[in-house]
């Protein structure tokens, strides 16, 4: 079990079904690499002076955060990001292994977006597309993503 991924995630689950969901996708990805979720509060922007002042602490919790994980090969999900198929994942994730990349931490930033240093501190940016997701979703979206890739690394079937 080659690959670790770490999931830095702002925001917690609050419904039961996102938190089943993502359980579910994690068991599944067991066998294939190690996974780790680290859930970051999100801050309320009326409580520290509006939305850049938020980012910004989010921010600094999102670096803290990858910086005790061993600063990973950074990917930032961000709509504005390079789009992938899930076979064109899979084939990167692959390319990262060969190349040496072991840690790999995936970022899903709060609901007002990210820091400039947490943009800069990231080695790729990733789109699901154009469409805008909570980041609930998006979370169970990414872990969805991450057993799609091993199994097709594998060459393994999954449903379509």
């Amino acid at each position: 079990m080659g690959m670790r991924y770490t999931i830095v995630a702002v925001g917690k689950l609050k419904e039961r079904f996102w938190a089943d969901a993502c359980a579910e996708y994690l068991k599944r990805l067991q066998p294939y690499a190690k996974c780790e979720v680290r859930e970051l509060a999100d801050v309320d922007p009326a409580r520290v002076g509006g939305d850049a002042a938020a980012v910004e602490r989010e921010g600094a919790a999102i670096l803290a955060a990858l910086a005790s994980a061993g600063n990973p090969y950074t990917v930032l999900l961000d709509i504005g990001g390079k789009g992938r198929s899930s076979e064109g994942l899979s084939r990167h994730l692959d390319d990262l292994a060969v190349s040496g990349v072991s840690d790999v931490a995936f970022v899903i930033g709060g609901s007002c977006g990210v820091s400039a240093a947490v943009r800069a501190q990231a080695n790729e940016r990733l789109s699901f597309g154009p469409i805008t997701l909570p980041h609930n979703l998006a979370r169970v979206v990414l872990l969805e993503q991450l057993y799609r890739a091993a199994r097709i690394s594998r060459g393994e079937p999954y449903h379509k």
